[in-house]
């Protein structure tokens, strides 16, 4: 069994700013790094430091090749990422405050080139009962989802950054949900100014969608997962947050990781829990996600 996360692959240019810039505010920042992101790409090498055989589908540029060495480094395939020469890789402006907050800015580039005949020849290497991961970065998703659902793959929907698109696409072919709780609240067509229970969310959404999984996250809450057989839930880990910019996508790749590794739904939480709480100590995307001895090693802050 393989998985493939056919997503985003972005350059992520990072301002460490006081605060997030304002209209009409110029605002100097304190620094600039620049590091290997996008969810997709993210999610992949988390799903590869998890411990499982990782594919990775999408396109860059010409000047996107750093993020391919990276993807292979981590130990992700990346004979399915077409290099573009018509366009630019994508990129995110990413402000992160002294909270540990962060905003983003996204330019899709090459990530928005993806073509039906490059989804056919990737789907092509894969068969029933491969996963598939997916987030919002891409075109195309729609066709991606239609044809890998024809083939018998297990879908994976992470609705991040969620628009309306999401809402066009055939959400009843996907197996495991994982999303927050205002992405859950937008799916379900909810007000998302009120404050909602995210257990009540995820009991809606699997009303909705009831062949799925919910993995819906719920910030310092923690987590819980759902299905028509049992509900999970899982405290968040406390640590020091200096930066949730790929805290997500790490609680993704190795809770789908921990799923593809014949672990329980409950370990698979609990791992995916602590492996977000490593990233969010560290600066970056896709530098902060651990490797596996470490959250297998990792203890809370008390």
């Amino acid at each position: 069994m393989k998985v493939l996360c056919f997503g985003s692959l972005n350059i992520d240019y990072t301002y460490k700013v006081d605060h997030f810039v304002k209209k009409g505010e110029t605002l100097s920042s304190e620094s600039l790094k620049v590091f290997s992101g996008g969810k997709g790409l993210n999610q992949s090498i988390a799903l590869a430091k998890a411990g499982v055989e990782t594919f990775h589908a999408g396109a860059v540029g010409e000047d996107g090749g750093f993020l391919l060495e990276e993807l292979q480094k981590a130990g992700v395939n990346t004979d399915c990422v077409t290099v573009r020469e018509d366009v630019r890789t994508g990129n995110a402006i990413i402000q992160n405050d002294r909270e540990g907050d962060n905003c983003i800015l996204l330019y899709g580039g090459a990530n928005q080139a993806i073509t039906k005949e490059q989804v056919d020849t990737v789907l092509a290497r894969f068969e029933h009962g491969d996963f598939l991961v997916l987030q919002n970065e891409i075109n195309e998703l729609s066709y991606i989802m239609e044809q890998a659902h024809r083939k018998g793959m297990k879908i994976i929907l992470n609705p991040s950054p969620m628009n309306e698109k999401i809402l066009g696409l055939p959400l009843d072919s996907v197996d495991y949900f994982l999303l927050n709780e205002v992405e859950a609240g937008q799916i379900l067509s909810r007000d998302v100014t009120k404050r909602f229970d995210g257990e009540a969310l995820a009991k809606e959404l699997l009303q909705r969608f009831p062949t799925a999984a919910i993995v819906l996250t719920m910030g310092g809450a923690g987590s819980v997962y759902l299905d028509k057989e049992e509900m999970v839930r899982q405290p968040v880990c406390k640590v020091q947050a200096v930066d949730t910019t790929a805290a997500g996508d790490t609680f993704t790749g190795f809770f789908i990781g921990g799923i593809l590794r014949g672990s329980s739904v409950k370990e698979s939480m609990e791992m995916a829990s602590r492996a977000a709480a490593i990233a969010v100590t560290r600066r970056g995307a896709a530098p902060s996600i651990p490797l596996l001895e470490e959250v297998e090693c990792f203890s809370e802050e008390k």
